[in-house]
């Protein structure tokens, strides 16, 4: 009978547990992440981007959908989490929602999948969608406008 290798004497154990430690820094918002496996210990720290000069002195625009979630005075749905964004259950399906359907609070609206997880984002609110402001299969990250809801009145 073969003995069974720990996870720290197992290099492609390591590799993968390092690439899920590493896939949790930005989803969970942390900055340094340290795990201890017996005598091993991985320690994964996140070095915030520097700040570029030519970005810091210019007056860019934002992006569309920031500038659209930003003059919007209705409901924002932003991305719990980080991860790639879908309309559907599956590509060949219809989408959950599009551009002035009606949405009843607790309605799914999207999927967002992270690693692997298929994660159902539900309306906080009832409304109109007024606009989708992510198309489908990109990446998200946490906090990101995804929907705008006009309330019904």
């Amino acid at each position: 009978m073969a003995r069974r290798r720990a996870p720290a004497e197992d290099p492609h154990a390591l590799t993968d547990l390092v690439r899920r430690l590493g896939s949790l820094l930005p989803e969970l918002g942390l900055s340094e992440i340290e795990v201890g496996i017996g005598e091993t210990r991985i320690r994964l720290t996140r070095t915030p981007p520097t700040a570029n000069p030519v970005a810091v002195t210019a007056a860019s625009p934002p992006p569309a959908h920031v500038a659209d979630a930003l003059s919007f005075s209705g409901i924002t749905i932003e991305a719990p989490m980080v991860g790639t964004f879908y309309r559907a259950s599956s590509p060949t399906a219809e989408p959950y929602v599009r551009e002035g359907d009606v949405v009843k609070e607790g309605q799914i609206l999207c999927i967002i999948e992270a690693m692997k997880l298929m994660n159902e984002i539900e309306t906080r609110a009832g409304g109109r969608i007024a606009k989708i402001l992510v198309d489908n299969g990109h990446a998200v990250e946490y906090g990101q406008p995804l929907f705008l809801i006009e309330p019904l009145r």
